[in-house]
């Protein structure tokens, strides 16, 4: 395939993607990606396997592994806002996927329908999980310039800040990255997202360069605590109620994540 040729297709899905409903699209080398930063710490990481948010896993893989198709080339990247003025768009209705990653699996779906049959491109939905073939979706983030991983741990974008949710697909194909992009937001922060933290997660630095051999690691430092987040998310579950929500017969439990790191950050916000 010529540059011309990758550059039109590039051109056509990112365009495509945007109007199905995609705020955010980009593409990563699938090569890059499994030298990025998750990928190298993840299957080393103490208690990678636990936690809510953790998936079965299925597939023999080990805590931090990875498994997607032998012939991806490329990983494509889409996100949708999330605004702070829609929060039902994470909150889990028993066991009913958010609303929110519903939208996000239809945009990829369609996707996944439209690129075979226009380009002959073979494709892969990436389950969200990892342990269940997916991938890293931050590092895939950042590696297609939706934005960086800032000190809350979290994708902080340019456009909307942290408040955004992920999903991917692979391309049998090699298309130009669109990233990284030179986007530091937490250079000259006042860390508003860790002092919002109700469980102190960023307090102490529990990961260092010469322990892991690599210098980004999570809260940027090695200060945030994927542990000590999740007794959090423990809790949330714990107080969570149920209410009548339309499309269900009997009331049903709804969770409400923790989303105060995300939500105190100041960037994508605005100041009118």
């Amino acid at each position: 395939m010529t540059n011309r040729e990758a550059l039109r297709i590039s051109s056509a899905l990112l365009s495509k993607a945007r109007k199905l409903g995609a705020d955010l699209v980009g593409f990563a080398a699938a090569d890059d990606l499994k030298m990025a930063p998750s990928f190298t710490f993840a299957p080393i990481m103490p208690g990678a396997d636990q936690g809510i948010g953790t998936g079965k896993n299925e597939l023999g893989l080990k805590p931090g592994e990875v498994l997607w198709p032998q012939t991806a080339r490329t990983v494509m990247v889409i996100a949708v806002h999330h605004p702070e003025d829609k929060p039902e768009m994470d909150w889990w209705f028993g066991r009913v996927d958010p609303p929110g990653n519903r939208v996000l699996a239809k945009v990829v779906g369609e996707l996944c329908f439209w690129i075979p049959d226009r380009f002959g491109i073979n494709v892969f939905h990436l389950p969200y999980h990892v342990e269940k073939g997916g991938t890293y979706l931050k590092d895939a983030a950042v590696l297609a310039a939706l934005g960086t991983v800032g000190k809350n741990n979290i994708l902080v974008t340019p456009e909307y800040g942290p408040r955004v949710r992920l999903r991917a697909l692979t391309l049998d194909i090699e298309l130009p990255s669109t990233g990284p992009l030179a986007f530091e937001p937490c250079k000259l922060c006042d860390e508003m997202c860790r002092k919002a933290c109700p469980q102190k997660a960023f307090d102490k630095k529990i990961y260092s360069a010469d322990d892991y051999g690599q210098n980004f690691l999570p809260g940027r430092e090695g200060g945030y605590s994927r542990l000590v987040c999740n007794r959090q998310m423990e809790g949330d579950n714990e107080v969570a109620q149920e209410h009548l929500v339309d499309g269900f017969e009997e009331p049903i439990k709804i969770i409400k994540y923790c989303r105060r790191c995300e939500l105190a950050c100041p960037v994508g916000k605005s100041f009118v």
